[in-house]
């Protein structure tokens, strides 16, 4: 037993240190990613330098592995596009990739598609998203900015999506499951941002801008035909679908549950929709197999409405209203001093009508609350969302909306999540590493990874000088990307660099 730990220890670190950046773009020695991919093994990082390249990448099979994933990069500092053709990329059968830095713009088709290859029983796993923009498509169909068809466990970070098909999603996902979409931007789309269907469960979205974000922002389930249901045999379009901690501005309706169960809408601000502020529908009609939708929460929201707004809940039918929860919401109608309050299907529990909650400056896109404003404190206590929209701890009681107003008494830090960030320079860089951080903390760690997870430095207990300023040498022969580690008391930050020989 203890030769065979050995062996595979042993193997661990062999592959460590035998992972290499695949580098592509002019000059280098892959023209094109499809060149890189063919060569790739887990632990690889394809790093693509700048440059505007046509759309049209096909990649099937790529596949890292839990221990060791393929990192797709934008070279740090580098502006990278994918621009036309019918798909940016389109991906089947991948698993274990990090994605993060590239643009997508101008296709005709979808922007990027990922799909599971049409085997509904081996999907596409573990893909991340990383501060990528999805912009401009070229296209006023069912189009999409990020299609997803069949894939699980997966995770969409600090992306951007702007300017979506008239008739189509920022992302549409059919038959997905286990994800996570956060602190994305999302911005004129056409039919949703972000549509979920098909079978899809078990999704978290949470701390996103929505704006003008389409027909349904939202679209919690849809219609979808029965071949391309993942389970074929899913008896849902949607569900357990946790919308927590966002905001939403204008969209005819920011919120439709259609043919979803067990969903949660939960600490959201929404902001001047157009015609509704939720819906709730069934376009897949079979009692036999598919509930109508049904059981699903609407809770702590902050609903600021104007005349625009007639009917707040438009219910179709074949549907089960009576078995929603409403609780706790805060409903305000800026041009009705006397309105008496929403038509919903149930009760509203404990909600509050016909208090302005006091925004701190909507014109600037700031939905944080002044000091005193009447939602703080009056939401329904729940565990999630654990973090509001800046990712700051929600209170008990918690603030209505997707922005606790209320006051702690712990010493307040700026965190990684707010606005201070630290600067780095140079990057790419040979051997130093200078910083200034946001703000002065002593007895700093830091540390220096290479994306296959081997350390090459850390120095605990570091000081900063007067001004926040510190060099670091990590002294590292092997060029490619790292990952650098800053953490404090209340203060942690990574940052990726390109350390060149």
């Amino acid at each position: 037993m203890r030769t065979t730990i050995i062996m595979l220890l042993t193997f661990s670190i062999i592959s460590q240190v035998s992972a290499i950046t695949l580098h592509v773009g002019l000059g280098y020695p892959y023209n094109s990613l499809e060149q890189a991919a063919t060569n790739a093994v887990p632990g690889d990082t394809i790093l693509v330098h700048q440059g505007v390249f046509q759309g049209g990448v096909f990649v099937a099979d790529l596949q890292g592995t839990s221990a060791a994933l393929i990192y797709l990069m934008a070279a740090p500092g580098e502006t990278v596009i994918y621009s036309g053709g019918s798909n940016a990329w389109q991906f089947t059968d991948a698993a274990y990739l990090h994605i993060a830095g590239f643009i997508f713009q101008e296709q005709t088709g979808n922007g990027v598609n990922f799909d599971d290859g049409g085997s509904y029983e081996t999907p596409s796993h573990h893909i991340t998203f990383e501060e990528c923009t999805f912009r401009n498509i070229n296209a006023t169909g069912n189009n999409d900015l990020l299609k997803m068809s069949g894939i699980d466990q997966f995770e969409i970070r600090n992306c951007i999506f702007m300017n979506g098909s008239a008739g189509g999603s920022g992302i549409d996902m059919v038959g997905c499951h286990d994800g996570l979409i956060t602190q994305c931007h999302f911005e004129n789309q056409g039919s949703n941002s972000v549509q979920a269907k098909g079978g899809t469960s078990n999704i978290r979205i949470t701390r996103n801008f929505f704006k003008n974000g389409g027909a349904r922002t939202l679209n919690l389930g849809g219609s979808t035909g029965l071949q391309f249901f993942r389970p074929l045999d899913a008896p849902y379009e949607a569900a357990a679908l946790k919308v927590y901690s966002n905001i939403f501005i204008g969209s005819d309706a920011p919120i439709a549950f259609v043919g979803s169960i067990n969903c949660e809408v939960v600490n959201n601000t929404i902001y001047l929709p157009t015609k509704w502020v939720l819906r709730i529908l069934q376009e897949t009609v079979d009692p036999d197999r598919f509930p109508p939708c049904g059981n699903n929460i609407f809770r702590n929201n902050i609903i600021y409405i104007d005349n625009l707004v007639s009917v707040e809940c438009n219910i179709g039918p074949n549907t089960a209203p009576e078995t929603f929860t409403f609780s706790n919401n805060f409903w305000f109608h800026s041009e009705n001093s006397n309105w008496p309050g929403p038509i919903l299907p149930v009760e509203d529990t404990d909600h509050i009508v016909g208090e302005d909650p006091q925004f701190v400056d909507v014109i600037a896109e700031d939905f944080s609350l002044m000091e005193g404003s009447a939602a703080v404190g009056v939401g329904y206590a729940v565990v999630d969302p654990m973090e509001d929209y800046h990712g700051d701890d929600f209170l008990n009681p918690r603030t209505a909306g997707a922005i606790e107003g209320g006051m702690t008494t712990a010493t307040n830090f700026p965190s990684a999540s707010s606005e201070l960030k630290t600067i780095l320079w140079p990057n790419p860089t040979k051997n130093e590493i200078n910083m200034e951080l946001p703000f002065p903390i002593d007895g700093l760690t830091i540390s220096v990874t290479s994306i296959t997870g081997l350390e090459v430095l850390k120095q605990t207990d570091v000081k900063l000088s007067d001004q926040n300023r510190l060099t670091i040498y990590p002294d590292i022969t092997n060029q490619g990307l790292y990952v650098l580690k800053i953490s404090g008391i209340l203060f942690q930050e990574s940052h990726l660099v390109y350390i060149s020989d």
